[in-house]
């Protein structure tokens, strides 16, 4: 059966033939037309799992600040606009809403037809819905997932009977890196409103999506060559720089390999590398200096990274990073200076709760604190350790001041710095180090 085209036809023929297909395999029986591939078996996957065909189950949904949380750290983020474009106009028209969940089938971002919007709440298709296929059974957000390929999900192909009434079409989208499952991004609605093209429609925006994230990655390398450039010119011997993922920006002393596989945590310090036997890693702006080492050389000694934070000049903060390679700098943002401030005057660490009540005087507010330092440590990543946030034990930090403590990050309305502004006896006055307790 083109079930599909059936739809397109008559959707009221094509809805009872599902349901008839649908109530015949729960029963154990033979259906006059089989149910497509795809279909059959996502519905024997689900079987195995126990899901409820008649009554269904729904998982807590996730609080509004986890949401939050995950949209922040979550890569698809980045190609909402591209998703937005190519889905919601028409989405919206057709009376569809457009759905997009993190690989854990997490449902992050739900925008489209206000009246189809409120069905989906009588679905449980809602904001921090839990939509994995073990879950909630065959549907349009799940089952893209477990096959990693476009599915459309008519009626009654539904597992639980309460979403028969609906239609989905999803595509997952992969990371371009290394082809983990991002997410899915799925189109619903009832029925009748659902075209024959619209799982092309919506693959076609998975890929543009994906696309998108091959561009953000190829300028993200780019911008790490221009770091690595310097830095590599004064190096004798092999070496490679590369990003968090192992994708290689730039190379010495030896052939261009497109990526270096690297350990899953990896850190500063001496390591083995498949590629390369043993090696120093040092943390660079957005990725890691790698160097080959002879059996006769020695890492970098402990302690020999140094970390300057200069806020000395209104609205052109910065922090520098010298180690046995050279030195690098980033230009912060206005609120990334105020957190790197605060991990400096306090080197024991702060927790995200302390950290929101030092920059917004609420301990509440974590979710904005964390989404922050996700971003600082993209650029640098092993310098940061996390629970508490706190730069490495072995690096030694200075912070230079303005000779004025009331000229203190003059923008910010943060709590501690506000508070470091009234005195003159502020950590961290040009000259002094703050070292580890």
């Amino acid at each position: 059966m083109n079930v599909p085209q059936l739809a397109a036809v008559d959707a009221a023929r094509a809805a009872r033939m599902l349901s008839e297909v649908r109530e015949a395999r729960l029963a154990g029986q033979r259906a006059r037309v089989a149910p497509r591939p795809v279909i059959e078996q996502s519905w024997e996957r689900v079987l195995r799992s126990g899901v409820d065909p008649e009554h269904g189950a729904r998982a807590g949904l996730l609080s509004s600040e986890e949401v939050r949380r995950r949209r922040e750290e979550s890569p698809l983020r980045d190609v909402l606009p591209v998703l937005r474009e190519g889905l919601l106009s028409v989405a919206d028209v057709a009376h569809h809403i457009m759905v997009v969940a993190d690989e854990e089938g997490r449902v992050l971002w739900r925008e489209g037809c206000s009246p189809v919007l409120r069905k989906a709440d009588g679905l449980g298709f809602e904001l921090g819905a839990d939509w994995r296929e073990d879950v909630v059974g065959t549907n349009g957000v799940g089952t893209p997932a477990v096959v990693r390929r476009p599915v459309q999900v008519f009626a009654a192909e539904h597992f639980v009977r309460s979403h028969t009434t609906w239609t989905c079409a999803g595509a997952p989208i992969t990371d371009p890196r290394d082809g983990r499952l991002l997410g899915v991004v799925d189109v619903s609605g009832p029925l009748e409103t659902m075209h024959p093209a619209t799982l092309a429609w919506v693959d076609s925006v998975a890929k543009l999506a994906e696309a998108r994230l091959r561009e953000l990655h190829l300028s993200a390398l780019e911008r790490l060559r221009a770091v690595a450039a310097p830095v590599l010119a004064r190096l004798r011997g092999r070496a490679a720089v590369v990003d968090g993922d192992g994708w290689t920006a730039a190379v010495t002393g030896m052939p261009y390999t497109n990526r270096i596989a690297l350990p899953k945590s990896l850190s500063p310090g001496r390591r083995w590398l498949p590629a390369l036997g043993l090696c120093s890693v040092e943390p660079l702006s957005g990725g890691w200096l790698v160097r080959a080492l002879d059996a006769a050389e020695e890492p970098s000694p402990a302690g020999a990274t140094r970390i300057v934070l200069d806020v000395t000049r209104p609205r052109r903060w910065s922090v520098t990073v010298s180690g046995g390679a050279g030195s690098w700098s980033h230009e912060l943002s206005p609120r990334h200076a105020e957190l790197l401030y605060l991990l400096a005057v306090h080197r024991g660490g702060r927790g995200a709760a302390a950290l929101a009540e030092d920059v917004f005087g609420d301990p509440a507010r974590t979710v904005t604190v964390r989404a922050e330092m996700s971003r600082v440590r993209r650029y640098l990543g092993g310098l940061l350790e996390h629970r508490p946030y706190r730069f490495r034990e072995d690096a030694e930090v200075e912070v230079l001041l303005p000779d004025d403590p009331k000229d203190l990050l003059p923008h910010s309305g943060a709590p501690a710095v506000t508070g470091a502004r009234t005195t003159d006896s502020v950590p961290g006055r040009p000259g002094r180090r703050p070292r580890n307790p």
